[in-house]
């Protein structure tokens, strides 16, 4: 059997005109991303509001021309914003991936940005192949107007030697119940945290670091709440391991708002 010449049907993919309609099965592809969550109700798909998931999948499904669904590597809330998602989805024909990333940009909103889109192994999921998140958030002690977007304003003396202290005491324990958003549908809430610190970035301007091979919803904003505890002096090294070791989300505390934290790197 003859085959004939590439054709592009869209401009932005190419397919064998014949074979891949019998032959080719579906594919799968990672879209590497990032976005400011301030407008966003989170990344999942919303019923009362604008989501990050809901305008990707609008996008590709107008390039592609047919309703595409994506999957992301997790979900982050309203509020949060990315420097790194990955999200999957399946197609039924090769794409020319670089094309398609262009494309893409040109019809997102100026708030998502696309690096790249790549074709992975069909047993490659955005969720469950990652193997650690990390995420990012950000405070300031002194009154800045270039920081209030993307990160806290922390009033009184804090000290973030004893928050360091207390960040280890994370990596001792796998069950974090008590920094989980209660009611969920979560099957477990054992999690392996692997790095946890805070660093100075700047005069007065701080970053908390923290990794792990899974996340809880709301878990991160618990953890700094809490950690932010332990720098003001209200509760000690010792209680704040009580607080993990009770597993009750009463005992923690408040979670911090969500417009300075960041998901920021995720490996597989």
């Amino acid at each position: 059997m003859k085959i004939k010449a590439w054709k592009f049907f869209p401009s932005f993919y190419f397919v064998f005109p014949s074979l891949t309609r019998n032959f080719v099965p579906r594919m799968r592809y990672f879209i590497t991303l990032s976005y400011d969550g301030t407008r966003y109700h989170g990344w999942q798909i919303q019923p009362n509001g604008v989501s990050v998931q809901e305008t990707l999948q609008q996008s590709l499904s107008t390039l592609l021309r047919r309703e595409i669904e994506v999957v992301g590597a997790g979900r982050t809330d309203a509020g949060v914003h990315a420097r790194m998602m990955v999200a999957h989805f399946d197609f039924d024909e090769p794409l020319y991936c670089p094309q398609l990333a262009y494309r893409l940009n040109k019809i997102l909103p100026q708030d998502i940005a696309v690096q790249k889109v790549e074709q992975v192994a069909d047993d490659m999921h955005a969720r469950f192949s990652a193997t650690s998140r990390t995420y990012h958030y950000f405070v300031h002690t002194r009154k800045d107007p270039f920081c209030r977007h993307y990160s806290w304003l922390l009033h009184g003396k804090i000290d973030f030697q004893a928050m360091n202290e207390a960040a280890q005491l994370l990596l001792q324990y796998t069950d974090f119940t008590s920094f989980s958003k209660v009611n969920t549908d979560t099957k477990t809430n054992l999690c392996t945290i692997t790095e946890a610190h805070w660093d100075e970035i700047a005069p007065g301007q701080w970053r908390f670091t923290i990794t792990a091979n899974r996340f809880l919803r709301n878990m991160v904003r618990a953890i700094v709440g809490t950690l932010i505890e332990v720098g003001r002096g209200r509760m000690t090294k010792e209680e704040f391991c009580k607080v993990i070791e009770q597993k009750d989300r009463c005992s923690a505390g408040e979670s911090v708002p969500g417009n300075a934290l960041f998901l920021f790197n995720i490996r597989y």
